[in-house]
């Protein structure tokens, strides 16, 4: 019993939930959360649907994030169930106004749910997606430079009221990239805040 109530202890000390599946491709976002306190950083064990709403539920501000579509966050452990996120827990982000939503067309998920937050539509973050989305000849180095720009500045003003957040991410270094890089253009237009 000590070792459920100590746990229980440390979750209620802690203020953000951070579901990021583990997956090499979508490493470059960690910068996003690293400097965040009292946080639970959750990157395995999806299987049980349950206690990931459950988690959902104990935390003020969840920030998710990965490879996704219009219906959620996908899961992709081998053998787990398909979604990180999905309709299911609407009900308990919904009453959140800090949430961080960062994959493929979360603004189709937010939007049809009517979330809060921060969130991305179409979010380019490997050469095959450029292709996919239309933009030809892009290199890897222009990608690269995009994420890592994107998730470093995001970190660095993540604890920011969100209204100042979504500010200073829009008028800053992203910004500035976007003008000469394709891949940062195409995100920085489908960066949303409400």
């Amino acid at each position: 019993m000590d070792v459920y109530y100590s746990l229980i202890k440390k979750i209620n000390m802690k203020k953000t939930l951070v579901l990021h599946p583990q997956d090499p491709s979508t490493d470059f976002l960690s910068p996003i959360y690293e400097s965040v306190k009292d946080k639970l950083v959750v990157r395995t064990g999806y299987k049980d649907k349950e206690r990931i709403l459950g988690l959902i539920r104990e935390f003020p501000r969840v920030m998710m994030m990965g490879h996704g579509s219009p219906s959620g966050l996908f899961n992709v452990c081998p053998n787990e169930w398909g979604f990180v996120v999905e309709s299911t827990m609407v009900k308990d982000l919904s009453p959140k106004t800090e949430n961080l939503m960062i994959w493929c067309n979360a603004d189709q998920f937010v939007n049809k749910f009517n979330l809060k937050g921060f969130y991305t539509g179409m979010f380019i973050s490997e050469v095959a997606e450029a292709n996919y989305c239309g933009l030809k000849n892009i290199s890897q180095q222009e990608v690269d430079e995009s994420n890592e720009c994107f998730s470093r500045v995001l970190g660095e003003i993540i604890d920011l009221p969100k209204e100042l957040r979504y500010d200073k991410l829009m008028k800053g270094e992203y910004k500035k990239l976007s003008e000469n890089n394709p891949i940062a253009k195409y995100n920085y237009v489908r960066l949303y805040n409400r």
